[in-house]
């Protein structure tokens, strides 16, 4: 009941005061209105409401959606909107190839990878990069499944192709003689086949959780209070030769109490003990400090030089500050820095999240070889989701999505 009361105050402040998102919608004022209202209005379990009820366990439904799987329907939202003739057309249309300009990343130069040693075992955590005339463009490293995903002219901000002349690439310091294919935005993927060989790495596992602590992201800091012990010990006991570190950053945003909070890898029993201490205040504006998590997840987490693989869970219901200065830039430099590191991306969108949080978050998970993740309606818990624009999906408890991608990525 108290959340349907705070519920209904929410969508009272979101009909008096309404703001355009630029894209069609008006979902900022939904922001304000719960940002604020902090631990003692609803957060189960939080510093300012000790006695409030924590909620349950595997309660929690969601989605996943793999741009890098469904290139061609990630290419057909790319494509160039028709200007609307009327501003009221204009508030029916989604212009999401803008929307992934706004963000600085141009998905058209896409070089996708594929590595096995001579008997087809994929080779995992292999340096790749890609070079341009001889200077190296972007740099990557493969994933379990011998995978890597890298970009060409990434960060041109008007969205058009370049001509692919003069690529290659360079697999753990050895040049390969031929060029690869790049897979534009309006033909199927293309994936370019290396054989190698190469020693494995060591088998340790880093799992990360960067978690927004805004106001509107109570829900989500008790879902990880439950659920997350028991998700990584259900990896554990599937990975048993498997060494598994975790590690955790809270942020918020400027002014707030606190910018960001980290804790290094280590122990799951202790990042449990971390995420405990952590509530959920603050906020007060549509977008949050994504770029300053980011930019602390790498700072203040010891990633391993090498590892059979390195994930970072970005659970958040709001976007970057697009707006202020240098933001763009030092997202960019993040997303850059993780892929060359190969640290997973994978978002997973909760409460109102608007669909410029949806799509910086899918750009992420794209750039990275990561995965998009979203809550849905179906369990009837918390506030109204996002209806996302992807294909057909499977809807699934959220604890048991978030396994199977940790288990998937440690096979």
């Amino acid at each position: 009941m108290k959340r349907l009361f705070f519920a209904c105050l929410a969508l009272v402040a979101l009909a008096a005061c309404s703001q355009d998102d630029g894209y069609g919608g008006s979902l900022d004022a939904r922001y304000g209105a719960m940002s604020g209202m902090g631990d003692g209005f609803y957060s189960p379990s939080g510093p300012g409401d000790p006695g409030a009820p924590a909620g349950e366990a595997g309660v929690l439904t969601a989605g996943e959606w793999n741009d890098l799987s469904n290139w061609d329907f990630w290419g057909n939202l790319m494509k160039p909107v028709t200007p609307p003739a009327t501003p009221e057309e204009a508030q029916q249309v989604v212009d999401y190839r803008k929307m992934a300009m706004d963000w600085g990343f141009n998905t058209a130069g896409r070089v996708a990878v594929h590595v096995t040693n001579g008997s087809g075992t994929p080779v995992i955590d292999l340096p790749v990069e890609l070079l341009k005339d001889g200077e190296v463009v972007w740099k990557a490293r493969t994933s379990n499944l011998g995978e890597a995903q890298l970009w060409h002219d990434l960060f041109a901000a008007d969205g058009q192709e370049r001509p692919a002349t003069g690529l290659q690439i360079r697999l753990g310091g050895a040049l390969q003689p031929d060029a690869p294919t790049v897979s534009t935005l309006d033909a199927p993927a293309v994936i370019n086949e290396y054989t190698v060989t190469a020693a494995a790495p060591p088998a340790v596992a880093q799992i990360a959780f960067i978690v927004d602590a805004t106001g509107s992201m109570s829900d989500e800091i008790a879902f990880l209070k439950k659920d997350l012990l028991s998700i990584l010990e259900r990896v554990k006991q599937s990975q048993s030769g498997v060494s598994i570190s975790t590690g955790a950053v809270f942020y918020r945003d400027k002014g707030d109490a606190y910018l960001t909070r980290a804790n290094d890898f280590t122990t799951p029993s202790k990042t449990i003990d971390f995420v405990k201490k952590q509530g959920a205040e603050g906020g007060g504006d549509l977008p949050e400090a994504v770029h300053s998590a980011l930019e602390t997840s790498l700072q203040k987490l010891s990633w391993a030089a090498s590892a059979r693989a390195r994930v970072a869970f970005l659970i958040l219901d709001a976007p970057a500050h697009i707006d202020q200065d240098g933001v763009i830039a030092s997202l960019q430099n993040s997303i850059k820095t993780y892929a060359s590191l190969g640290i997973r991306l994978i978002p997973v969108v909760a409460s109102t999240g608007d669909k410029t949080t949806e799509f910086m978050c899918r750009d992420f998970a794209i750039v990275t070889g990561g995965t998009y993740v979203f809550l849905t309606d179906d369990s009837g818990v918390g506030e109204s989701h996002l209806t996302p624009t992807v294909g057909t999906y499977t809807v699934e408890k959220l604890n048991d999505l978030l396994y199977r991608l940790l288990d998937a990525a440690l096979q």
